[in-house]
């Protein structure tokens, strides 16, 4: 045996090999949020996500975040003045964005006009600690602008300006629809951008600090993690959901639909978690705000549709719901096109994202974790000549 064989079977006895997706491997500390998944349990800075959802709204729970602590009641007022202050685009992000393929994925346009908004400023290379918030203030408060004017230009429609005097979520159903949104619809909005802020360590979150740990820009870590959030496994559940509301159809299908998919071995979206082995605490939230959304706009179909569904996985696979499975059909009853919803998380998830961000960088070390090599050992180098005789 060579000696590089002994030396592996050594490490292998002493060490285990990681478990498959890092499955509670700690690869970080972070005092943003805390994601139980044995008690079922979410909260930011210690305040529970439920709680956050019925009294707060986004921009202070972006606010808590950052901060540490909820707001004074200036604090806030000038909080919001500068998110608001930070919505306005150059003509030259504009003029980029009526460029842009109108058949491409919003996700695709999203990530690439990130990295755009990286290359027009000037202090994108700069690290400090002031230059960061400033950033990601910029980040928050431009993504709900960047995608409303993305949906209205590929409808051949102008963009909408932002209204100073709205909220952040009442200001993205503005741009979008161009009109004051209803009460209800901005703040099942809210909810959902509270909810779905910050999640510890996932795995946007994580491309996005192991990519500011190289000492790389903002602009950077945010297209990193937003490129891995379009995955189907990650921020494109919603997206899927949706789709499968929109096969199914009709609630008298519903049943047969499942019963069919699990036969078939297929996933039915919107369920399970990989940290929640119980259930995911913000998807209780969603349930409620869907319910009420849903009937008092007299389309109860997709509550139907959904109820439905919930109850064949429950009984068959005795699986929970997840926040992606009630969200899809608020989402979509707020008129945000399906392929639209994942960049929707991104605009909620931006405070996360730009909040590990600043939390890395003050005390920063490079991630690089290693590997298990798995390959063959003491393979000898065949010359070319002796190649073509084999």
């Amino acid at each position: 045996m060579s000696e590089q064989k002994i030396v592996r079977e050594k490490l292998s006895a002493i060490k285990p090999p990681p478990p498959g997706g890092l499955d509670d491997v700690v690869a970080a500390q972070t005092a943003l949020s805390l994601v139980d998944g044995e008690n079922s349990a979410l909260s930011y800075r210690g305040i529970a996500v439920q709680e956050l959802a019925e009294k707060s709204n986004y921009e202070e729970t972006v606010f808590l975040l950052w901060e540490g602590r909820l707001p004074g009641k200036k604090e806030l007022e000038a909080f919001r003045n500068r998110l608001a202050g930070c919505r306005q685009i150059s003509p030259e992000i504009l003029d980029e964005m009526t460029r842009f393929p109108k058949t491409a994925h919003p996700m695709a346009f999203l990530r690439s006009m990130v990295s755009f908004l990286g290359a027009c400023d000037p202090e994108a290379e700069n690290l400090s600690a002031t230059s960061l918030r400033t950033k990601a203030e910029k980040l928050t408060a431009v993504l709900p602008v960047i995608l409303s004017a993305f949906f209205r230009i590929r409808q051949g429609l102008k963009p909408v300006v932002p209204h100073p005097g709205l909220m952040h979520a009442e200001n993205f159903l503005y741009m979008m629809h161009g009109k004051k949104p209803e009460a209800e619809g901005a703040r099942a909005l809210d909810a959902y951008l509270i909810l779905l802020a910050d999640h510890g360590l996932n795995a946007s979150t994580f491309a996005a600090r192991v990519t500011c740990a190289t000492e790389s820009d903002m602009y950077s870590a945010v297209t990193s993690a937003i490129g891995t959030l379009k995955g189907v496994l990650h921020g494109a559940a919603n997206q899927k959901a949706m789709e499968m509301f929109l096969e199914i159809g009709a609630p008298d299908k519903a049943e047969a639909y499942v019963l069919n998919k699990l036969a078939e071995k297929k996933k039915i979206m919107g369920f399970g978690h990989r940290v929640y082995k119980k259930k995911d605490p913000r998807a209780a939230v969603f349930r409620a705000i869907a319910g009420k959304m849903l009937m008092s706009a007299k389309d109860s179909a997709w509550m139907e549709i959904a109820g439905r569904v919930e109850k064949v996985m429950t009984e068959r696979k005795k699986l929970q719901c997840n926040v992606d499975f009630y969200s899809a059909p608020v989402l979509y009853l707020l008129g945000f096109p399906v392929d639209f919803f994942t960049t929707v998380f991104a605009a909620s998830r931006i405070a996360g994202w730009t909040g590990h961000v600043m939390e890395q960088l003050a005390h920063n070390r490079l991630i690089r974790p290693g590997a298990d090599y798995t390959g063959p050992l003491d393979i000898p180098y065949i010359t070319m000549e002796k190649r073509d005789l084999i």
